[in-house]
């Protein structure tokens, strides 16, 4: 079983997104002049493959990209962030979180959502269960193990007051690995920040640990809901390049649908093109995932206004966004319509 964990490194770098500084970039002209063969369009993941990418590579194994003309190339990003490669007309469309895009958006960049993978945030708090916490304020004179991001110690803070405890009484500890499980069971902390879909069915229905979450998602009277990962691309484009944006979130959308009724498919294609996974952990991943990408297939990818309102003033009241942010021009559906 492997025991790297991308989507805990692509936490680690949405945390740190608040700080980012994203060059805006133009627009490119230059496929119009291209051959009159296949398309390329260069699409970035937020990390290493993982089951928040299935559909799509359900739609790359079954060749649905070359249905719509496209030749789809996948980046792995380096240094430069996938918003830096779309906000510079270097790449099409990024997988991406909503706590990257705000701070972009606001350091100048043309970035824009237009569709969300999960409609609800999947990240919980996980801890073994020998440790007793069950609900946020349980959190007192525990010790959090987290990246000390400023978004991440506010979520932390709403969540224990809201539920009645002190913040102050709440130890910050520093990360120790990207490994939660290896953490947690060398008691170097006694909570962590996960995804559900990745870290908590790793460790409860593979590992078969005793363990205990508290989800977000049972706390947005607290704290608000966001979108993570999202799809996005370089606004400009919209308008420049439609009709390759729109073949291309064709493609994904009919990639996601596919995977929400038939996650094992899904699941089969993402090992096939990343055979390095653990079938143990991506198959029951994927079907966690199939009834929470939307909900209903036709819904996929559909991005709510009240949504990003209350993420982005959860940012502005904690002063991690400047107020009179813009946030409808942060998102669009059009490329679903």
């Amino acid at each position: 079983m492997t025991t790297k964990n991308p989507v805990r490194r692509t936490l680690a770098a949405a945390l740190a997104a608040l700080a980012l500084a994203v060059p805006a970039g133009c627009a490119t002209d230059a496929r119009a002049d291209r051959d009159a063969g296949l398309r390329p369009v260069r699409i970035v993941l937020d990390w290493t493959p993982n089951t928040n990418h299935l559909g799509l590579y359900l739609a790359l194994e079954n060749g649905w990209f070359a249905e719509k003309g496209l030749d789809p190339q996948i980046v792995e990003p380096g240094e430069a962030s996938g918003l830096q490669l779309v906000a510079t007309g270097n790449a099409d469309v990024v997988f991406s979180v909503a706590e990257a895009l705000v701070p972009a958006r606001e350091k100048g960049a043309d970035v824009v959502a237009v569709a969300t993978v999960i409609r609800s945030n999947t990240s919980s708090l996980l801890a073994l269960g020998s440790d007793g916490i069950t609900r946020p304020k349980d959190l007192e004179g525990k010790r959090y193990g987290g990246y000390g991001g400023q978004l991440e110690n506010a979520l932390i803070d709403e969540l224990v007051r809201c539920d009645g405890g002190d913040p102050g009484k709440v130890e910050r500890v520093p990360m120790v690995s990207n490994d939660a499980r290896a953490d947690l069971e060398q008691d170097f902390y006694d909570t962590t920040w996960v995804f559900d879909a990745w870290d908590t069915i790793r460790m409860l229905e593979v590992d078969g640990l005793d363990v205990t979450t508290i989800p977000f998602a049972e706390h947005t009277s607290c704290i608000p809901d966001w979108y993570t990962p999202l799809l996005a691309v370089q606004g400009a484009r919209l308008t420049t390049d439609r009709a390759l944006l729109d073949d291309t979130l064709d493609v994904l959308a009919r990639g996601y649908r596919a995977s929400m009724t038939d996650p094992q498919a899904a699941a089969d294609a993402l090992l096939a093109r990343a055979p390095e996974l653990d079938r143990a952990l991506v198959e029951p991943s994927a079907r966690y995932l199939a009834e929470r990408f939307a909900p209903s297939a036709e819904e996929w990818g559909r991005q709510e206004k009240a949504t990003w309102d209350a993420f982005v003033a959860f940012l502005e009241d904690h002063d991690l966004v400047e107020d009179g942010f813009d946030t409808d021009a942060a998102w669009t559906d059009e490329l679903l319509d």
